[in-house]
Parts: structure tokens; C-alpha cells; sequence
């Protein structure tokens, strides 16, 4: 079993600094943070850009995996991004997961004067984002790549040369429904989940059961060993925060193995408010599970 941390992105760089250094010797195998333009309940809080803290945190450490939890088409255009998430993965010698979800509907869908799409338009506008990014990070010239899509378009766009992980980086797709874990058959390394909102644990235990059977389904369906797939569970929501006590740590990562998770994910304490905790339980679980970083 591997361990996460999302660290979110709202602290200046000389006190986040910290964290994303302190996560990487206390033994995580990977750090994430959010990639929004602004979020929910913390929408009216400091709140940084991705690709920049992800860039400060790839110079800062040496060892511990960095992602994206999760990107998305909502304000993303492949092209430009693929060629930042390119750039990003060799400054940090190899080291970049990305994390790609269709995106939800709150700020991040209309900030930019987005219109509203449907579930059916989501779905087939992140289809076109995955494939795309694909096409893009697995480029090993200069270009050019042209594509004429229904909903991105590229003329002559040029990438960085070669990847610096072979054949791309990996891509860690999130998704609960039967087309979403069928892309993660098609593209994924990794499949992530945060369960179903609005649901009681067990409800939320029995919900994630059941996922796990269906990519196992998709994956046999697409020709793909599942074993092939690692599967990344979210222990954390609006109503539980895995980092309450060693014990409920404890508790949920030993489900999340037994149900076939290869990692799981928590948030780093925040001070209050969501994911509020104390770094101190954060500290002593990770020297029950983690190793030190060389």
C-alpha cells in the first residue's frame, strides 16, 4: 500500500514550502494538490495556480511523486497544458502523476463564461481532453500536431521533445461511472476515487465495492488486465477526515487494501474548517507506515 498527501494550494511559498519537503521525508510515496481556479467552501480564501506550486515543489524535493488532483477540461486547453505538464515532469527528473477528472460543475465550469453543458457533453468534451493529452505527451519531436476536434482544435502545435518518463507520463483518471472506467481502461495507469457524496460510511463502503468490481469488468471488457491498473481511493469528504486519530487512519486505509486499493489519499491538517487536524497525527501515522527519504 502506498500513501498520499494533498496539500492544498492557499499557503505563500515560504510556508508551504514546508509541507511539500516535510511530506517527502516523512516517507510519502506521492503529494497532489488541487487543480482549481478556486474551491467550494474556500472560495473566498487565498488559493494558488497549480503548475507553479507543483514547479516549486519538484525543485524542493528529490524523491516523492507530485500530481494533480485532478485537472480538468473546465478551464484547461490541451495543448498548453500538455507542453506546462511536459515541462513540469522533466524539472522534476520523471516524478509527475496526472491526475484528470471531467470536471464538476461549480466555479472552475463558469469563471470563464463557460455555458453549461450536460453530463452527455462533459463526458464526450473529457474524452477529447484525455485523447488528446495522450497524442501530446507521448510526442518525442517538435511538432507539429494538428487536430480539428469537436471540442478542442490545434494548428502546428509544438511539444518539448522527448518525455522524460517513457511512453508519457502516467495518467491517473478519475471516474465512477461505466464510460468514465471505461476511459480509465483505455488511458489509465491509475484509476482515483472520492466515492459518492451524500452517503452514509457504510453506504460509502459498499459504493466503493462496487466500483472497484466494475473497472475490473471494464478493464476485462477492454482486453487489460486489471492488475494492471493501480487504484488511488480519496479516504476523505466534507463529513470524514481520515487524519482525526491514528486509529481512523488505521482503520480506513485497511479497508481501502482490502477491497484491492493499491494507494490511498488524505489532506494535510488544516487549521480549521475542512480537513481541520493536527499535523501531529499526521507525523505519528506516517512513522507507523512510511520510510524516510534518503
Amino acid at each position: 500500500m502506498r500513501h498520499g498527501i494533498v496539500i492544498l494550494p492557499q499557503d505563500r511559498w515560504t510556508q508551504a514550502r514546508r509541507k511539500w519537503v516535510l511530506a517527502e521525508e516523512l516517507g510519502f510515496d506521492h503529494a497532489w494538490t488541487y487543480d482549481h481556479l478556486s474551491w467550494r467552501s474556500l472560495a473566498d480564501q487565498p488559493w494558488g495556480a497549480t503548475v507553479p506550486t507543483l514547479t516549486a515543489a519538484a525543485a524542493a524535493t528529490s524523491r516523492i511523486r507530485l500530481g494533480t488532483f485532478v485537472a480538468s477540461p473546465n478551464f484547461r486547453h490541451p495543448v498548453p497544458f500538455a507542453k506546462e505538464f511536459a515541462t513540469l515532469d522533466d524539472i522534476s527528473g520523471g516524478r509527475v502523476l496526472l491526475g484528470v477528472g471531467s470536471g464538476g460543475t461549480g466555479f472552475d465550469a463558469f469563471v470563464l463564461g463557460q455555458t453549461d453543458l450536460t453530463p452527455r457533453e462533459r463526458h464526450a468534451r473529457f474524452v477529447e481532453f484525455v485523447a488528446l493529452l495522450d497524442t501530446l505527451l507521448r510526442f518525442e519531436s517538435d511538432g507539429p500536431i494538428s487536430f480539428d476536434g469537436d471540442w478542442f482544435d490545434a494548428v502546428d502545435a509544438r511539444m518539448v521533445g522527448v518525455p522524460a518518463q517513457s511512453p508519457r507520463l502516467p495518467f491517473v483518471i478519475a471516474a465512477n461511472g461505466p464510460k468514465g472506467l471505461g476511459l480509465v481502461a483505455k488511458h489509465g495507469q491509475g484509476w482515483v476515487t472520492t466515492g459518492s457524496e451524500g452517503t452514509s460510511r457504510e453506504e460509502w463502503w459498499r459504493g466503493i465495492a462496487q466500483l472497484v468490481g466494475r473497472l475490473d469488468d471494464a478493464a476485462e471488457s477492454a482486453g487489460r488486465d486489471p492488475r494492471t491498473i493501480d487504484r488511488y481511493l480519496s479516504l476523505d469528504d466534507a463529513d470524514n477526515y481520515s487524519l482525526t486519530s491514528v486509529g481512523a487512519f488505521e482503520e480506513l486505509s485497511g479497508r481501502a487494501e482490502e477491497l484491492g486499493f493499491t494507494d490511498v489519499i488524505s489532506h494535510w491538517p488544516r487549521r480549521d474548517g475542512i480537513y481541520v487536524g493536527s499535523e501531529d497525527v499526521l507525523v505519528e501515522i506516517a512513522t507507523r507506515f512510511g520510510r524516510p527519504a534518503d
